[in-house]
């Protein structure tokens, strides 16, 4: 009989906490990551009325946040595998910093899009570098624990900006440079800390061309075998399918609740807010049960639970009452079939040599699917709001059949590939 879970049954193991403090800091990329998205959409509306800004530039603004993310993971990852995680490591979260300043003080529509254009590339390319660097630097017994922090840093990245701008909501221009200026400091704080980090046993130059000349090594035509290709496909099929619904929502959660629910502008802010301290506190649950078995039982119960809060919403057709039950079943079983289980499962089916080329790849791909729903989802809110819940229904439901093929196949049948030698190790700081 497969098992359910590769995780030990008796995980209590600490963590040292020095590789706490690599969490962390690689977990900077999803806060910046969702922070980003998260500002650019608080903020928009203001961008609108202080630079004059038409409707298409609006919209170009939007869609080029995910679409310079989706490039940035699929060009960041592999650097990160051919030239040294440590490298880009670096590199990127400094220029995530130069992209914020300039949004920050952009005096104009076309600056703004040139600084969205920078943090946007450099946030995508962050993401799948800094899981890999986690993964690298995580013992075994707890790597899922430190991994599945960075979505801890996620949830956070989005209650943060979203209580900025619920404060700073009527101060207009000044408020939107606060809350993009934030996200500079934080940036560059992040540099300065990682640049100090000690990492042991890093390859020199030679050793990293050697690397990549081997078979096993990092070599682009290693991504495209079956070791990489299955767990690369299976974890692209269910983040894609589960990141439509979550995106959506992000993005037009508010824009729903107003226009389809009736609720007022604040109504639909405070229920956002109100909902996200759920989905923190027990993202911090599943970060302590990241390491057990319970990680995937529990996946099957809270699938479960976010298909029948997505069904709520379509009977409803968006009924106030119907959304109001969605939130609380969707931000109560998010944190256990979600994100935090996309980057888990594919650290630990994923082989670590190629780790940042196939994560940045399923990265890429999703965020560019969920640029071109995003494209249409307006239209189609206001032909029909029916259809768009069941069709996000059906797509979480594709989500949870392949979050259990994933659970019964290749993490039950996965060796312990993390246990590989990976070409970079964090010493103690």
């Amino acid at each position: 009989m497969a098992r359910t879970s590769n995780a030990p049954d008796h995980p209590d193991q600490p963590v040292p906490k020095h590789l706490w403090k690599v969490a962390a800091l690689s977990g900077m990329a999803s806060y910046l990551d969702a922070a980003l998205i998260v500002s650019i959409s608080v903020n928009l509306a203001i961008y609108r009325d202080s630079y004059d800004m038409g409707v298409w530039m609006a919209g170009a603004i939007s869609a080029i946040v995910t679409g310079c993310i989706a490039v940035g993971s699929l060009v960041g990852g592999r650097l990160a595998d051919m030239f040294g995680r440590r490298r880009v490591y670096n590199l990127d979260i400094l220029c995530f910093a130069l992209g914020a300043i300039v949004i920050t003080l952009a005096p104009n529509d076309i600056v703004l899009l040139i600084g969205v254009l920078v943090a946007g590339l450099a946030a995508g390319a962050d993401l799948p570098t800094s899981l890999a660097v986690v993964s690298d630097a995580a013992p075994a017994h707890g790597r899922a624990r430190l991994v599945s922090f960075t979505q801890v840093m996620w949830v956070l990245g989005i209650v943060v900006v979203i209580f900025l701008g619920y404060v700073l909501s009527d101060t207009g221009m000044t408020g939107a440079r606060v809350i993009t200026g934030h996200l500079a400091v934080a940036a560059l704080l992040t540099w300065q800390l990682r640049a100090r980090l000690k990492l042991a046993d890093e390859p020199s130059d030679q050793a990293v061309e050697e690397t990549a000349a081997a078979p096993s090594g990092a070599a682009l035509r290693n991504v495209w075998n079956r070791a990489a290709l299955l767990p690369m496909a299976a974890t692209f099929v269910y983040y894609v399918t589960w990141g439509i619904g979550a995106n959506t929502f992000g993005q037009f959660g508010t824009y729903l609740l107003v226009t389809v629910s009736g609720a007022s502008q604040t109504l639909a802010t405070g229920i956002n807010l109100a909902f996200l301290p759920i989905a923190l506190v027990l993202t911090f649950v599943f970060v302590r049960i990241a390491d057990t078995p319970w990680r995937d039982r529990l996946f099957y119960v809270f699938t479960i639970v976010q298909v029948v809060a997505f069904c709520v919403a379509s009977l409803t057709a968006g009924a106030l009452v119907g959304m109001l039950v969605f939130f609380v079943l969707y931000q109560i079983s998010n944190p256990f079939a979600g994100e935090a289980s996309y980057k888990v499962w594919s650290q630990l089916s994923l082989p670590p040599d190629t780790r940042g080329t196939t994560q940045g790849l399923t990265y890429a791909l999703s965020r560019g699917v969920f640029a071109g729903v995003a494209f249409v989802t307006p239209a189609l809110m206001e032909y029909s709001a029916s259809l768009l819940l069941w069709s996000i229904t059906f797509c979480m439901a594709a989500s949870g059949l392949a979050g259990v093929y994933i659970v019964r196949v290749l993490i039950a049948r996965s060796p312990e590939v993390a246990d590989a030698p990976a070409n970079v190790g964090v010493a103690r700081a």
